[in-house]
């Protein structure tokens, strides 16, 4: 603290990361807050980290918040901002919200990741909108993405809230052709 080194947003960013992989979330947005009293402009890296960070917390509200937060001030969202926003509305089971950040992630011209679809197919299938989850199950192959285990047994997992056995009987198959084991939830 005497007259050594001071730290920049790169040093804050990765404090930030420790803080959201130790699940101290409230720790993470003290710390982007000291930044911007120390006079430094959080960057697009540094809030994503707060966004991850809420997101791991539980807190999507304020994960929201984060997000409006970096438009307002001329920063442009990126695939790892949108998809740990689009991870918090899925445990905040926000469906709606997280299928509107998906189109917006579209919109922007960045291209929807596994985990983007995973989270939102989660959340509307937490949410009991089985009918967007199947939809979603779809667009990572369109898209050229291989659907992931957590994707497949949402959209079995959604099949089974909406009474849609058949199904669910053939996404089981395509899980064990990419290889994947079934998670334990999708064989209930």
């Amino acid at each position: 603290r005497g007259g050594g080194l001071k730290p920049d947003a790169i040093s804050f960013s990765a404090a930030m990361s420790a803080c959201e992989k130790g699940g101290k979330w409230n720790h993470a947005l003290e710390l982007l807050e000291e930044m911007r009293e120390r006079g430094l402009k959080p960057d697009v890296t540094s809030c994503s980290a707060g966004i991850s960070a809420c997101e791991k917390g539980g807190r999507w509200g304020r994960a929201l918040e984060l997000l409006e937060e970096m438009r307002q001030r001329g920063l442009k969202p990126d695939v790892i901002s949108c998809s740990a926003a689009i991870s918090a509305c899925e445990k905040g089971v926000k469906c709606e919200r997280a299928l509107e950040l998906l189109e917006v992630k579209r919109e922007r011209g960045l291209k929807p990741d596994a985990i983007s679809f995973s989270a939102a197919m989660s959340a509307c299938e937490k949410g009991g909108k089985w009918n967007h989850a199947l939809e979603l199950l779809e667009e990572p192959r369109e898209r050229g993405l291989k659907p992931d285990v957590t994707s497949c047994s949402a959209g079995i997992s959604a099949c089974e809230k909406g009474g849609r056995w058949r199904r669910a009987r053939e996404l089981l198959p395509q899980i064990h052709q990419r290889g994947l084991q079934p998670a334990v939830n999708s064989r209930s």
